[in-house]
């Protein structure tokens, strides 16, 4: 599945989000494009479980790929 991400800047983002992402899913494969705002995840949750975890760490997503 894939995500669109609002206000990703570098690394610490992408950190945060890859912990965030953790702790949803721990077995969840994750890359991050920090220049084009995409997360990408490879789990076999919904896509919507983890559009809490982008919330809960003050950033907006979207699924663009479910």
């Amino acid at each position: 599945m894939e995500f669109e991400v609002e206000k990703m800047t570098g690394d610490v983002d992408a950190q945060t989000l890859v912990r965030a992402i953790g702790a949803v899913d721990p077995d969840a494969k994750v890359d991050v494009d920090v220049k084009a705002g995409v997360v990408k995840v490879d789990s076999w949750l919904m896509a919507e479980e983890f559009l809490v975890a982008f919330e809960d760490t003050g950033y907006t997503a979207k699924i663009s790929k479910g």
